[in-house]
């Protein structure tokens, strides 16, 4: 029961379930408790001990029908040719004994060959399991593995001693060397499926890994359209990890690191014994962060992205005001704040999204109505290709911003070599910020925004 379970909390992690040590063990407290007979009250525990939300209930349930879910053996002929097959295998026994009487060794079928003749369906199951148990089927990662666990499964169930019993019925008794024959394919074909099943459960987190690896280093600028939902789906990724990672509450007093001077002057009425303990404390500023989206035509391709980003931060850090801007600029802070990141992202592109970038005017509007949001623990933060058309850019503005705030970060999606080419005006705006990051890629972004609120803690 126990390697079984374990087998099933793997699969479930490669379906995006987090079943922590602690989880798991509840879990088999409560399956300790149920059994495995009922199926449905064993799901039931299994779903109520390890999934934490809706989405992980119905990927866990999918899991589960998966796992425990056996590939029926094939049955090759009808009702009442058990008989039959037992006949012949007293046929081979009768003939096997008669040919000891004549000198030669008494051969007996072994018990892989008596499965299937007689077709126990449960016996063919359990030796099954054993067997992927014994070849570690949960260990297959790719689709080109399914010929090694295939052969690895077969082996462990005896085929080789098989293969010589078939041998030597060919010439004693063909026609039970041809129903063996026949099983032995129907076996096979079960065994194929069982190590696709095991390809379904087990591999499907590597995969997963593997195509969001590759995700996360593409250009954003490049995603195909086909690639849009899944880049989205790892950006959502993403904000989960800065949300695990970040929002956790602080605790009321840190201790911080033990002050020893303080410490041995409060006790030196006790003939300096440190009864009264003396801590250094470590000032942390309150976070307060503005973001400022370009969501031009310009960076149309990746403005749902950082839209998306910046909507995690708002789930972050409690303090944050975001604005989005193409030829002029607007608050969007509470639109990411009240709404879904679809929903949200939808609003603002209809509102400021796809138009000519005028950066110097946007500039301007946020100095007009919002330069008083900007204190010294403010970090602002620009999310834009600097590619202003040729238009004032107004780096004074910029300049202002920076003075007044404690960071200005700059997050370009553009490649490097392309700053200060045609408009782009980055290297004008550079000399005022406190960090410029190329941002061209999904783990560029994670990194640059878990470095901005990692400075906060």
């Amino acid at each position: 029961m126990r390697e079984n379970l374990h087998r099933f909390f793997r699969a479930a992690r490669g379906v995006g379930v987090h079943v922590s040590p602690a989880e798991s063990i509840d879990a088999m407290r409560a399956v300790s408790q149920v059994g495995f007979s009922d199926r449905i009250i064993l799901r039931d525990a299994l779903l109520l001990t390890l999934a934490k939300s809706q989405d992980e209930k119905l990927a866990l349930g999918d899991c589960f029908d998966l796992f425990f879910s056996q590939p029926e053996p094939r049955q090759e002929q009808p009702e009442g040719a058990d008989q039959g097959s037992a006949q012949e295998a007293d046929q081979a026994s009768s003939s096997g004994a008669a040919n000891d009487a004549g000198g030669s060794p008494q051969q007996e079928l072994g018990p892989l060959a008596q499965m299937l003749l007689s077709q126990d369906r449960n016996a063919i199951a359990a030796a099954l399991a054993s067997a992927a148990g014994a070849a570690s089927l949960s260990d297959i990662r790719y689709s080109t593995q399914r010929g090694i666990f295939s052969s690895r499964i077969l082996d462990a169930m005896g085929l080789q001693r098989l293969r010589d019993e078939l041998d030597q019925l060919t010439a004693t008794n063909p026609a039970l060397a041809e129903r063996l024959r026949a099983a032995l394919d129907a076996l096979r074909e079960l065994v194929r499926d069982t190590v696709s099943q095991g390809l379904a459960l087990y591999a499907r987190e590597e995969a997963e890994n593997l195509r969001n690896e590759i995700l996360r280093n593409a250009p954003l600028a490049r995603i195909e359209r086909r690639q849009v939902a899944e880049m989205r789906a790892l950006i959502r990724q993403i904000a989960r990890r800065l949300r695990e990672r970040y929002s956790k509450p602080r605790k009321r007093q840190r201790r911080g690191h033990l002050d020893v001077r303080r410490t041995l002057r409060r006790n030196a009425a006790w003939g300096g014994v440190p009864f009264l303990t003396a801590w250094k404390r470590k000032h942390r500023d309150r976070p307060r962060i503005v973001a400022l989206c370009d969501v031009s035509g310009s960076v149309a391709q990746v403005s749902d992205f950082f839209l998306l980003l910046i909507h995690s931060l708002h789930e972050v850090v409690d303090d944050v005001r975001s604005f989005a801007f193409s030829s002029h600029l607007v608050e969007v802070s509470e639109i990411l704040e009240s709404k879904s990141p679809e929903e949200a992202m939808a609003e603002i592109m209809s509102k400021v999204g796809f138009g000519s970038s005028d950066y110097g005017s946007s500039l301007v509007d946020f100095e007009k109505e919002f330069m008083s949001t900007l204190t010294p623990q403010t970090t602002v933060i620009v999310l834009g290709d600097a590619r202003s058309n040729n238009l004032d850019p107004r780096a004074d503005i910029l300049r202002r911003i920076s003075e007044r705030s404690k960071r200005l970060v700059w997050l370009n999606p553009e490649g490097r070599l392309a700053w200060g080419f045609g408009d782009s005006e980055m290297p004008r705006y550079a000399t005022f910020c406190s960090v410029v990051r190329q941002c061209a890629t999904a783990q560029q972004l994670e990194r640059a925004v878990s470095d901005i609120v990692a400075t906060y803690q």
